[in-house]
Formats: structure tokens, C-alpha cells, sequence
């Protein structure tokens, strides 16, 4: 076995055997190239197999960087792509509270431009709107109520302009509409329920064209009240995310969904 694999002729079996001295040394000769030869076939069969295999690793290995690239650069281009909606999300936020914070000074200026004229319309005149309709004058031969002992309720209302809305609230730390008839009631002595569909019953019904500073205006169905403060104004608590503030009557929303009025 020596011979064979340190010989340097390209015959080396043949030289093998022709350096044995006897026939069984020939035999035995021959038998070791034999069982060489078939050895160096598996060994050849063994590399190639495994060449084979790390070829088609390779192959695999390559494949799977390739994907990894690609799914990185998919990922970077998603990254890039929600950075660039976050970025325009972010502006038009900053776009969307700018307008909110400039409506709400102006509404904020409004209101207290309508506080001011109700307040100066109240002192100036404070039972006109007792006996004269809010068209400005009654209808003839339509019955008179009798004039609201109340007016004084408006001042009391205007003092919490500017009060959160909060649901079920009946203080000045928040108040619902209703809530909001109840406390303001309450500081002149007068207990009304906590509820406007309750508050509806209570007192004399009042045509629109007699509303006086005081009486209660009911709509949406009896599921809103608010103060009368003359001049076809009210004071009330709208709804969430919103304050106490005076509306008009013929805004189109309370224009459309007007129940009625009652006077305490």
C-alpha cells in the first residue's frame, strides 16, 4: 500500500506486482491494489457527494442573503414610506389644532361679545321681554303669560360662561344642560330635577312669541333645555368637548328641533 500510493509511475499496481518475489506476495499484491482501488472510488464518490452539497448550500446560502436583502430593503422602503405618513399625519395634526385653537378664540371672542350685549340689553331693560314677545310684540288677542319672577336667573347664568360640559354634572366644576338649569335655579331658591324631560313639566308652557329672560327652552325632542336670555337668545351646556355659552334661537339646528318653553 506504501508502494502504491508513493510510487511516482503512472503504473503503479503493475509495478506492485512486478516487485513481488513470489506468487502469494503477487496475490497479496493484488488484493491490496484491488482494495485500494475501490477505496479510492468511495473516497471519490464521498468528495464528489459532498462537493455536490456544498454547491447546492452555496447555492441555498446565496438564495437566502438575496432574500434577506430583499426583505430589508422592503422593510427599509415600509419604514421610509410610514415615516413619510407619519410626518404628513403629524402636519396636518399640527394644522387641525392650529384651526381648532383659532375657532375656539374666536368663539370664546364671540361669546363674550354676546355676554356683553345680553348683560347690558338685561340692566338696560330688565322686564321689557316680560310682556313683549321675542319678535317684539304680542299678537293680538293672544293670552299674556303671567311675567317670569326669575329674570334674575339670567345674571346668575352668565357667571358660569365658559364652564366645561361633563355629563351628569351639576356644579360649577362642569354641568350638562340640564344640570345646568338645575344649579343656577337652585342659587335662587328653586329646586328643579336633574333631568330636562322632568324639567318640561314644571311651571306654566309659554308661547315662543312671549319668551321671556328666565324661561326654560326645550329641543331635540325634550333631550336638551337651556335658559332664555332674551334678544332670541338662550344660555346653556351643549354637549361634550364643549362650555356654557349663549346660542341664538334661530341657529338652524335649535330653529329645527324647537320643543317649547316653560316658565318657573
Amino acid at each position: 500500500m506504501v508502494a502504491i500510493y508513493t510510487a511516482d509511475s503512472d503504473n503503479t499496481t503493475l509495478d506492485v506486482i512486478l516487485g513481488a518475489k513470489s506468487l502469494d506476495e503477487i496475490l497479496n499484491r493484488l488484493d491490496t491494489a484491488s482494495r485500494v482501488s475501490a477505496q479510492d472510488s468511495q473516497v471519490i464518490g464521498e468528495v464528489r457527494s459532498f462537493q455536490g452539497l456544498v454547491k447546492r448550500e452555496r447555492a441555498q446560502l446565496k438564495k437566502a442573503r438575496l432574500d434577506q436583502e430583499r426583505i430589508v430593503a422592503e422593510r427599509r422602503a415600509q419604514k421610509a414610506h410610514i415615516q413619510a405618513q407619519l410626518r404628513q399625519r403629524r402636519a396636518l395634526l399640527a394644522s387641525v389644532r392650529g384651526q381648532i385653537a383659532q375657532l375656539q378664540a374666536q368663539e370664546h371672542s364671540r361669546q363674550l361679545a354676546l355676554a356683553r350685549q345680553a348683560q347690558e340689553r338685561f340692566q338696560s331693560q330688565p322686564t321689557n321681554d316680560s310682556i313683549v314677545g321675542a319678535s317684539g310684540s304680542t299678537p293680538e288677542g293672544a293670552a299674556v303669560v303671567a311675567p317670569s319672577q326669575y329674570g334674575g336667573v339670567v345674571g346668575i347664568a352668565m357667571k358660569y360662561l365658559g364652564t366645561p360640559y361633563v355629563w351628569g354634572g351639576s356644579s360649577p366644576a362642569g354641568f350638562d344642560c340640564s344640570g345646568f338649569v338645575a344649579y343656577v335655579y337652585g342659587q335662587m331658591g328653586v329646586s328643579l330635577p336633574h333631568y330636562s324631560g322632568a324639567q318640561y313639566g314644571v311651571g306654566t308652557p309659554v308661547p315662543r312669541d312671549q319668551l321671556a329672560p328666565g324661561d326654560l327652552v326645550f329641543f331635540d325632542g325634550l333631550g336638551h333645555v337651556g335658559i332664555y336670555i332674551g334678544g332670541g337668545q338662550f344660555i346653556h351646556a351643549p354637549h361634550t368637548g364643549d362650555v356654557v355659552k349663549i346660542s341664538s334661537m334661530s341657529e338652524s339646528w335649535y330653529a329645527s328641533t324647537y320643543v317649547g318653553a316653560r316658565r318657573i
